[in-house]
């Protein structure tokens, strides 16, 4: 899947809009950014726009406004980061259409740099609404997509701009298709999947896609306990889909049918509540009390997945073991990033929470790659079509 990217246009001089994706974690008290990691991701493909002259224009949500100016929810803090790590000035404006924003864009000269507002302070952004993607669309001579974690979103900035600019791929979306694609295509083996979070539904799809390429799957995190059920333990009041245990049970025959060995927790941390106060108890997963849920993976798993983990040659891992915003309960997921981190394998971490754990202990650049979209990674393994890159060009085009 190879597409054109901003190595195939002429830049100098032109309005390049950029779609980035930087929708960071804030403080909620201060408001200040907690992990620019997204931010610092896009780096690459804005330097290269500033160093062939182009006048950079760049367009993102933060947060779920749902339509409405939030003003908690303003680009300014972000355009201030981003100007730090540029070492240059970057002007932000009040809007991302209208009079006052092509005015600003029309004062920009070769290697400017122009953050607008908030693109989800208009519900037309998430509706992918034709005025909207077009007024967008009339600030630039070029449309760049650099944010891989709206790839998965048909949205008027990732979608509808395409229909009026020329379209091209930033350099790190380039990169998740091209790390994603080699775990998707042909990983090198044995290949090893390493899968938490609270959803069995959210993984469905990618596990599917993946069986025949590979050879361990380890399940964790809140979605273990629909496995459990599916082997009839008693979960007590861990989280449930009621309406996955018999697609649980489906994926476990396939995995066996296909000779690939999928691994449950052996001991699991319970607690009576998530919340920052409450006390973890280790249990087997046959001693699961009624009055209790399921909140980390115990010392006898991460044992056994490390195990099964040191003889991979390829890992790709999406949700956390536990709770990983509770001190307490993330353990496990301390543990195995830990350990993946010195694993000497190709490690590929699947954005969203993961990626905030790994960037959290200081490991990011101690993986192979960390992908910068969640869902979109999930929905690219799951063998999906992402409509942000479907509508960019093929070289081959």
């Amino acid at each position: 899947m190879s597409k054109l990217t901003v190595r195939d246009i002429e830049a100098s001089s032109k309005r390049v809009l950029v779609r980035v994706d930087f929708n960071v974690p804030l403080d909620e008290q201060t408001g200040a950014i907690m992990d620019d990691s997204r931010i610092r991701a896009a780096l690459p493909t804005i330097n290269y726009l500033i160093e062939r002259g182009a006048r950079v224009i760049l367009c993102s949500h933060l947060g779920r406004p749902e339509g409405r100016v939030v003003e908690g929810l303003r680009m300014k803090g972000v355009g201030q980061r981003l100007s730090q790590l540029l070492g240059r000035p970057v002007e932000t404006v009040r809007d991302c259409i209208g009079p006052e924003v092509e005015k600003a864009v029309a004062g920009l000269k070769d290697g400017d740099v122009l953050l607008l507002e908030n693109l989800r302070f208009h519900p037309e952004e998430e509706q992918n609404g034709a005025a909207f993607a077009q007024a967008l669309a009339k600030l630039a001579d070029i449309y760049v997509n650099d944010a891989f974690g709206t790839a998965h979103r048909a949205h008027a900035s990732v979608v509808g701009v395409t229909r009026y600019l020329p379209a091209v791929s930033g350099l790190l979306l380039e990169q998740e298709m091209i790390n994603l694609g080699r775990i998707l295509e042909d990983p090198p083996r044995p290949f090893g999947a390493l899968l938490g979070g609270a959803k069995v539904s959210d993984k469905v799809g990618m596990i599917e896609n993946i069986m025949d390429k590979v050879d361990y799957i380890l399940v964790g995190g809140g979605m273990a306990a629909t496995f459990l059920k599916a082997k009839s333990y008693r979960i007590g009041k861990s989280l449930l889909e009621a309406e996955k245990v018999a697609t649980a049970t489906e994926l476990m025959e396939k995995a066996s049918r296909s000779g690939v060995t999928l691994m449950l927790p052996l001991d699991v941390v319970v607690a009576a509540e998530v919340t920052p106060e409450a006390e973890g108890r280790l249990v087997s997963i046959e001693n699961i009390p009624e009055d209790r849920r399921i909140v980390d993976i115990g010392p006898e798993t991460i044992k056994a997945f490390q195990g099964a983990l040191a003889k991979c040659q390829a890992v790709f891992w999406n949700g956390p073991m536990g709770i990983y915003e509770l001190p307490r309960f993330a353990e496990g997921t301390k543990a195995l990033a830990q350990f993946l981190a010195g694993l000497g394998a190709t490690t590929v971490i699947g954005g969203g929470s993961t990626a905030d754990a790994v960037a959290e202990m200081g490991l990011t650049d101690r993986m192979s790659f960390v992908s910068t979209g969640g869902g979109a990674s999930l929905d690219f393994l799951s063998g999906k079509v992402l409509p942000g890159i479907e509508t960019l060009p093929d070289k081959e085009s």
